[in-house]
């Protein structure tokens, strides 16, 4: 699945940003989608954040704005170079979101922005378990990522949106109860809330 556009979005960001803006307008733009997965939660500026799988810096140029202690972490040099540049107010590690490099109990908050559909199901499930380790006793994952749509007038977009853009793990996430997956791990999980006609889900849970 996925066509030559997943490459190219990957390749260049102009491209990436411009999609990740339009489809970010199902929610009300992409000011307000990136803090979908941050609201209710109490951030100082002294609060630890990790932006895992941060990407280009994305959401991590608004995490800064909230904490003067950001780490973001992602496996792409390519990526994590363009985050340095785009967000230099954040400190930077390279390294796979399955074997962090950091020492338990170290964050208060682990933050990632529709990321946990590019990975295997066994990946998954370890990266869940490397969130619950380095996040301090009472700490918080928080999460968006895509879900089956529950209106259907929002399956053709998100459809569209998969094929031209995702591979295989994507779809399977839509079959995944990520919820129920926390719960397993350890985590206290508060209810999933639904946006965009049910097609994006933000999970919040507590270790």
């Amino acid at each position: 699945m996925a066509t030559i556009l997943r490459d190219w979005s990957y390749r260049y960001q102009w491209l990436y940003d411009s999609v990740s803006r339009l489809a970010a307008l199902s929610v009300g733009g992409e000011e307000h989608f990136r803090q979908l997965a941050l609201q209710g939660l109490t951030i100082h500026s002294d609060t630890k954040i990790l932006d895992l799988c941060c990407g280009s810096g994305q959401a991590t140029q608004f995490l800064v704005k909230l904490s003067q202690n950001v780490t973001g972490l992602d496996a792409s040099p390519l990526s994590l170079k363009r985050a340095r540049q785009n967000v230099p107010q954040a400190e930077y590690v390279e390294a796979f979101a399955e074997d962090m490099p950091f020492a338990d109990n170290h964050f208060d908050i682990v933050h990632t922005s529709v990321a946990l559909h590019e990975m295997e199901q066994k990946q998954l499930q370890q990266i869940v378990k490397q969130v619950y380790r380095v996040l301090k006793p009472g700490g918080v994952f928080t999460l968006v990522d895509f879900h089956n749509p529950t209106n259907f007038l929002f399956v053709p977009g998100l459809l569209v949106f998969l094929l031209l853009f995702e591979t295989h793990t994507a779809w399977q996430l839509l079959k995944t109860d990520l919820a129920g997956l926390l719960t397993e791990i350890g985590f206290e999980v508060s209810e999933p809330k639904l946006y965009a006609g049910g097609s994006l889900q933000v999970i919040q849970a507590k270790k």
